[in-house]
């Protein structure tokens, strides 16, 4: 596959990841401060998927770095940049050591209670509370909730979009 198509590629999976954060940040929080569905994280996985961790770490970050950035909310880059990276490692070893004998949702709910947890664990250490840890019954039920909406759509996205555009977009290994 030539670079420029990848680069394409993983260009629109990013920019519509940050067009889908923005949007669900106009949202009002889902009974805990700050809680959204992370519906962004459907092209995220969507990229590692079609070509590696690496590239769906780079989803991630460009989606974080320029969310954080529009938002102006600079200092949530922290959270954000931490439960996506940890989320992200949790999806790329399960897709690579468990998929297919586990399915896609089961991934996306696995990353994003990983998500949640990181994104809580960063806040106590940072605020010094421990006392935030008594929110991580709720983040993990709410990541359940949202890994589960995730991964949904992500096989959604997979079983709508005819095969042979995947086949064009992935590498020859793959295919």
């Amino acid at each position: 596959m030539g670079i420029a198509k990848k680069i394409a590629t993983l260009s629109v999976l990013t920019g519509l990841s940050l067009v889908t954060f923005i949007i669900e940040g106009l949202f009002p929080p889902l009974g805990i401060p700050g809680a959204k569905m992370g519906l962004s994280n459907i092209f995220s996985l969507t990229a590692l998927i079609i070509y590696s961790p690496w590239e769906a770490f780079v989803v991630v970050a460009v989606r974080t770095l320029l969310g954080a950035i529009y938002a102006g909310n600079v200092s949530a880059l922290m959270y954000s940049f931490t439960g996506g990276v940890v989320s992200m490692a949790v999806s790329s070893l399960l897709i690579y050591t468990a998929y297919p004998k586990i399915s896609v949702m089961s991934v996306s709910v696995a990353a994003a209670v990983a998500h949640n947890i990181t994104q809580n664990a960063v806040f106590a250490f940072l605020s010094g509370s421990a006392l935030m840890f008594g929110y991580m019954p709720y983040l993990v039920l709410l990541g359940v909730l949202a890994g589960a909406i995730v991964g949904g759509a992500t096989m959604l996205v997979f079983r709508g979009i005819p095969q042979s555009t995947f086949n064009r977009l992935l590498p020859e290994k793959k295919r």
